[in-house]
């Protein structure tokens, strides 16, 4: 049941613009103070349109991908702000010892928007991004908790049916995998939901991850209705009830996105 933004290039576009405009910058500006030339580097950047708003704050943005397709999509759609000097898009994986050495210590804001759950090794990973970040620098990580009803992002697959089954990327392996063949789903969407299988990540693991990685929470928000949502199917963004919030593990289940806001422990 691909939705209109896996499609159309302008319409995802548009709808990072807005949401990282309407919702993603107050987040952050209610953690650190967001000023002109300030660093902002986004992993997993798509098109650039999260990156889009923070280049109107005037701050000096760089996006990296792995995909050419979307950097060169990127680089059209930023065009204007690239021409600035506000942004700039680059195929690179950030485990590059060239990438490393290039820019340690060069960020003031790392962002990670529906990226950390597309990520294998995550305990090396997110401890790694500390070398990036500049004294008092910080890390937003937003992502889809594993367990939620559509943690898999199984609204990918080309069914109708299998896109608005919940939960169904909890099933074993072997079984989830022969239903997405039976419902006719082709090699590449298979694979491309087994790997999200095997990098989607919790709230607590993700929370335990932090601890050890010395990175302190400022600031964490869980949504039951994620505000990409109001841009996707005009649903009004919610914030999680605290006392489901409060339950390990259960939250996960009825959480559609969680927002964290992070630095390094003093």
């Amino acid at each position: 049941m691909a939705l209109a933004q896996h499609s159309s290039i302008q319409i995802r576009f548009d709808q990072q613009v807005a949401n990282a405009r309407e919702y993603l910058i107050p987040f952050i500006q209610s953690g650190m103070l967001l000023k002109e030339g300030m660093r902002v580097m986004e992993i997993g950047c798509g098109e650039g349109g999260v990156l889009q708003p923070f280049a109107e704050l005037k701050l000096i943005c760089l996006g990296v991908d792995l995909s050419e397709s979307r950097i060169a999509d990127a680089q059209k759609m930023m065009q204007e702000m690239s021409s600035k000097g506000l942004a700039e898009f680059i195929v690179k994986n950030v485990w590059d010892e060239d990438f490393l050495d290039k820019y340690r210590k060069s960020f003031d804001l790392i962002i990670l928007k529906d990226t950390i759950e597309h990520i294998p090794d995550q305990e090396s990973f997110i401890p790694y991004l500390k070398n990036f970040l500049r004294e008092d620098g910080k890390i937003f990580f937003g992502f889809p908790p594993w367990r939620m009803p559509f943690g898999g992002h199984q609204q990918i697959s080309k069914s109708k049916a299998l896109g608005v089954m919940p939960w169904i990327h909890l099933l074993p392996r072997t079984l989830y995998k022969g239903i997405l063949k039976l419902f006719g789903e082709s090699d590449r969407i298979i694979e491309d939901l087994l790997e999200i299988k095997d990098t989607g990540i919790s709230l607590n693991r993700f929370e335990k991850i932090l601890k050890q990685s010395q990175l302190q929470t400022d600031r964490k928000i869980h949504f039951l209705i994620n505000p990409i949502y109001r841009y996707k199917f005009g649903l009004k963004p919610k914030e999680q009830a605290k006392f489901i919030t409060a339950i390990p593990h259960f939250r996960d289940f009825f959480t559609t996105a969680g927002w964290y806001l992070v630095s390094v422990a003093k």
